[in-house]
This record gives C-alpha cells, sequence and structure tokens, in this order.
C-alpha cells in the first residue's frame, strides 16, 4: 500500500480541502488469483446534459451529492491480503498482512463492488434502473419524479417535488458518509449556472488553464476556429512536430468539446494526425486556442420552453478529406429550443455520392436518436408521436422511404438501410430542411466568419454576459 496526498481545488481555483487517503498498488495484482470481473459503468456525457436540458426545460433544480471515500464502502467478494500500511506497522508482528473485508482505492475491482453496493441500495429504495444507461435511476411517488444519476462516487438529483429530493438525502445520509454540495455549479469540469433563464454550462476556467499551459494566454484571437476550406494532409511536406505535446493538446481541446460544440468539427479534424503531426498540424491547433481566447466567456444555455419534444439535425461533407476521399458526417439533437448533443465524425467507408454520405450521416444520427428517445421513455418524458430528423437533401429522403433498390443505391451496406425500418416502425420522420437552416453544417465541414456566427447563435451558444439575450 502507499500514501497518496491530494489538493481539491473549488471552480475559481480556490483551495476546497486537502486529503490524505491510503491507496492499494493495485498493479501488482494478478487476474483470476485477486481478481476477476472490474467493469463498472459511468454515465455517458450525453446523459448528463440531456438531464440537464430537462430540469431546465422544466423548471426543476438539480442538486449534487459526493460519497466521502466511496470506495471503501464496497464490499468485496475475493480473498485479498495487504501489507500493513507504512508508519503504522505493528512491532510485535511486523511481518503479517491484512485480510481485506472490503474495498480499497487501487484495487482494481474497487469500481465495481462501489457500484454494486449503491445499486443494490438504490433498487431498494423504490428506484427503477434505466435499461439504457445502467447509472440512471427513476422513482415515481404519486406521479411525482426523482432522477439519480450516478457519476462515480457523485450523484446528481432532480425533481418535480422538493419533499422528495429531500427524503433522499436524507436515506443517503444514514447509509453513507455524504458531503452535501447543493446546487450543482461544477461537475466534471463544466461550470453550471442555474437561474430562472435556464442553465448555463462553460469551461471558462479549464480554457484559461488550457491557453496557460502553451503559452497563449496573450495570443491575438480569431473568429473562426479553422480557416475556410483549410485542408490537411498526413504527409504535407512540412517538418515533423513533439507528437507528445500535439497529442497532449488536441486531447485537452476534446475534453472542452462538452461545452464547446463550435470547435467539435476542428478538433475531429486534428485528431486525425495524432501519429505523426507536422508543424502544419499544429499552428492548424493552436488557430483553436487563438478562437478560444476570443470567445472564453461562450457556453450552452438551456432554456425552458413550451414542449419537452425531441428533434434532430443529420449533414455531411462529401469527401471532405482530400487523401482518403471519406466524407464526415454531423449530427445535433435538441429538447425544446436547447441543443444538448452533438457529433462530429469521419464515415467509415467512401460514399459515391453526395446522396450516399447524406444517408450515412442520417444512418449515425437515427441511432442515436433512436437511444435518446429510449432515454427519454425511461425518464417518463415519452415521445409518443414521430421525432422529426432533419435532413437538407431530398434524395436521402426519398430513399430512406423507398425500398426499391436501384443501380445508385444496391452496393450501400444494408446496415445503413436501417433507418427505413426506424421509419416504419413509427419512430422517426425524415424531414426536408433548408440548407441555410441545416443546424448539422457545424459539424462537417471549417466556415465563413458569418455563417459560421449564425449557426453558433442558432444553436443556443453565447457568452455568460449576454445569456438573458440568448
Amino acid at each position: 500500500m502507499k500514501w497518496i496526498f491530494k489538493t481539491k481545488l473549488n471552480a475559481d481555483g480556490s483551495i476546497n480541502k486537502h486529503k490524505a487517503r491510503l491507496v492499494v498498488k493495485g498493479y501488482s495484482q494478478e487476474t483470476v488469483i485477486d481478481f476477476t470481473d472490474t467493469f463498472a459503468p459511468v454515465s455517458r456525457l450525453d446523459t448528463i446534459k440531456l438531464l440537464l436540458a430537462l430540469t431546465a426545460q422544466n423548471g426543476w433544480h438539480i442538486f449534487q451529492l459526493d460519497v466521502k471515500s466511496a470506495f471503501l464502502n464496497g464490499v468485496l467478494n475475493e480473498e485479498i491480503y495487504v501489507e500493513q500500511p507504512d508508519g503504522f506497522e505493528k512491532e510485535i508482528t511486523p511481518n503479517k498482512v491484512y485480510l481485506l473485508k472490503k474495498a480499497l482505492y487501487g484495487l482494481k475491482q474497487a469500481p465495481r463492488a462501489w457500484y454494486n453496493r449503491l445499486d443494490g441500495y438504490l433498487l431498494s429504495l423504490g428506484f427503477e434502473r434505466s435499461m439504457n444507461e445502467v447509472t440512471l435511476y427513476v422513482k415515481n411517488v404519486d406521479k411525482h419524479t426523482l432522477i439519480v444519476s450516478v457519476y462515480v462516487d457523485d450523484l446528481l438529483i432532480a425533481g418535480d417535488k422538493e419533499q422528495l429530493v429531500k427524503e433522499f438525502k436524507t436515506n443517503m445520509k444514514d447509509k453513507f458518509e455524504m458531503n452535501e454540495l447543493g446546487l450543482l455549479s461544477y461537475f466534471l469540469g463544466m461550470e453550471v449556472t442555474q437561474s430562472e433563464q435556464g442553465y448555463f454550462l462553460c469551461q471558462k476556467r479549464f480554457t484559461m488553464k488550457l491557453l496557460n499551459k502553451f503559452a497563449m494566454e496573450n495570443c491575438k484571437p480569431v473568429s473562426t476556429p479553422m480557416v475556410l476550406r483549410q485542408k490537411l494532409m498526413q504527409e504535407d511536406g512540412a517538418p515533423k512536430t513533439d507528437g507528445k505535446a500535439y497529442r497532449s493538446l488536441v486531447g485537452s481541446l476534446l475534453y472542452l468539446t462538452a461545452t464547446r460544440p463550435d470547435i467539435v468539427f476542428a478538433i475531429n479534424y486534428l485528431s486525425r494526425f495524432m501519429q505523426s503531426p507536422s508543424q502544419i498540424h499544429f499552428v492548424a491547433a493552436k488557430r483553436v486556442l487563438r478562437y478560444l481566447k476570443g470567445t472564453l466567456e461562450f457556453g450552452m444555455h438551456f432554456v425552458k420552453s413550451s414542449s419537452v419534444k425531441l428533434v434532430g439535425f443529420s449533414d455531411s461533407d462529401w469527401a471532405g478529406s482530400d487523401e482518403e476521399m471519406i466524407s464526415t458526417s454531423g449530427d445535433c439533437f435538441a429538447i425544446g429550443e436547447s441543443i444538448f448533443c452533438w457529433n462530429s465524425k469521419k464515415q467509415s467507408v467512401v460514399a459515391h455520392s453526395t446522396a450516399e454520405a447524406e444517408y450515412i450521416a442520417a444512418y449515425v444520427a437515427a441511432k442515436q436518436l433512436i437511444w435518446l428517445r429510449k432515454m427519454l421513455n425511461d425518464l417518463d418524458f415519452d415521445q409518443r408521436s414521430l421525432t422529426e430528423l432533419f435532413c437538407d437533401n431530398t434524395s436521402v429522403i426519398a430513399i430512406s422511404k423507398n425500398f426499391v433498390f436501384h443501380d445508385r443505391t444496391k452496393h450501400m451496406k444494408i446496415k445503413f438501410h436501417a433507418i427505413m425500418q426506424f421509419q416504419q416502425e413509427g419512430e422517426l420522420e425524415m424531414i426536408y430542411y433548408t440548407s441555410k437552416e441545416q443546424l448539422a453544417d457545424l459539424f462537417t465541414k471549417p466556415l465563413a466568419k458569418d455563417r459560421f456566427e449564425d449557426l453558433r447563435e442558432m444553436i443556443g451558444m453565447c457568452s455568460f454576459g449576454t445569456k438573458e439575450e440568448c
């Protein structure tokens, strides 16, 4: 075992507390001998943002609980022995070891043991576990709803009745040692501001830290994260750069995409050159930092609206990669007026036409849309009507509704035609949307300044000082 000392900080960088923890050197464990299953589920970011969007939509508050030394509550199934901790050895029997009854931090099975303990307790309180997100729990009492989302030792709690929330907090404190953190304000690096207008999410503190790390705190801001029509290549003839620093930068920027959909395409594009980056790639990545410098206060504003209706937007950029001629898919999803889920991804196959590229993008968006519908049903926000998926290509809509295969479509992989089945089952409907209003265009290619700023405003991004006007 060994001692670990850590200083935990608040969102503003001030010291929250000092921690001393005794942990096991789990890397010395051997499979089957002292551990078997180590898997423990963790909430997806999409689930967290869906919960935030729903609570903002309904005017609920969301609270946070933190379990003190959570892993110490897990009961072990295996027989594990540890040496006596440094500084606390018994003089009479210095060579004896301890038999662990409960988990310690560092054990490979500790997360699994804690999740099993918490899962069993929540089910005993009358919660139902979501089958589509096993870290999400829902409890219905006299037509009132209580929702709990678990992220390791952090619990997010939301409900339409204050008494239910208070009773749950009391039950948790009776069972475990808890820190009650009040209204959610800082979670997974996201700064959350709750108000009557809704929720405002940003990562200003992390962005400033990132700018300081790469000595860009005094750089000149730019208006877009990428140059219009910029094309990067793996072998561009430029000298190679420090791969470790480039991967660190792109990885940090990926973390920022939780609240910054305006840089999602740029980071997706830059992440294709992680293996052997050149100086041109590094300059392109630093341009994203220059853009962030000018938009430090920007984030997502989840607002309250009249209906809890799920809608999706799908788009693609055909053959956007000059080297591989592979297209990029982009999609985003909204509850009411709040965009809460977004994605930009290089397609896995070469599309032979614009229609095929758009069709593949629509298939990817449809899969995410079906999962979101199931999540909403689990949370008792049933989507009884068809969910609209907006696309700016009439050919795609025709193909998705027509089961007659033509010469131009017969080569498409069968899995992409699942979108036809989704429509037949009455879960979604493809709707034509003009290219000018297509929000997902932001996630497929570099855009001109005016177009970029228009789409950024349309998806609900704004600065903290102007969030009331968003």
